[in-house]
Order: structure tokens, then sequence, then C-alpha cells
């Protein structure tokens, strides 16, 4: 179902990140990798993604803090979250901004890429209305 969507991987851990979009990529997806909330936000602003890879845990910014930041810039786009970590706390929070999920990294490809293409469908019925 990828059909070239536009996929930002917000990571700071370089090589899961590189790795992952480019994983994607072979898999159809126009993937790309942002390694900080800045540079998540020059791609943004530059080229709006369908679907966030959101790192929680990124530094300098809180996750949540970035994820209410990109949904004032993506109000049509899906951001999924992803933690090394479970806290409920922000799971919690996630969702109450509109999240679409969150995983838990280490990521398993075919429930990354479900999880994208029930994003994107979710998107796609968002945007007809």
């Amino acid at each position: 179902m990828s059909d070239g969507a536009r996929v930002l991987i917000v990571d700071d851990e370089r090589e899961f990140a590189t790795t992952l979009a480019e994983r994607l990529s072979l898999r159809g997806y126009d993937a790309s990798a942002a390694f900080s909330a800045e540079e998540a936000l020059a791609v943004v602003a530059a080229s709006a993604p369908d679907v966030v890879l959101l790192d929680l845990t990124l530094p300098g910014v809180r996750g949540v803090e970035l994820l209410m930041t990109l949904r004032q810039l993506l109000p049509h786009g899906e951001i999924i979250l992803l933690s090394g970590h479970l806290d409920l706390a922000e799971k919690i929070e996630g969702v109450r901004i509109d999240a679409f999920g969150m995983l838990l990294k280490p990521v398993v490809m075919a429930e990354l890429t479900g999880k994208i293409d029930a994003a994107l469908a979710r998107r796609k019925t968002h945007a007809a209305r």
C-alpha cells in the first residue's frame, strides 16, 4: 500500500534511522531520516511527509513537545511514536495529542509497515472528508 508514500523517521540514533529508511525504501516508501527536532522541522517545512515515525527521546526536546508542533504543522499527517521503552505517561499523552500509535524499538518490519499502511488509510479517510 506504500505507493511511494513519504515517511520521515525522526530519531537521533543515526544508524537505526538510516537503516530503517533504507528498509522502508526497499518496500516502496519514499523514506528519509532526520536526526534532531530542528532537522525534522526543516524537512516537514520543505516537504510535508504523509507519516512521521517519531522517537520520543530526542536530545534537547521532549518528544511530546515535538509531537504537538508536528501535529500543528501536519494537520492531515499521521504520526507514529517510537520508543526504546514503554512509558505509559508518554503513550497516554501521545494519544491525547492524536498520535496514530506507539511502537517499541527495535521494531518488527511487518508490524511497522502494517502500522504505516493503517496510518495512510486513516489519512486518506480524513482527507476525503
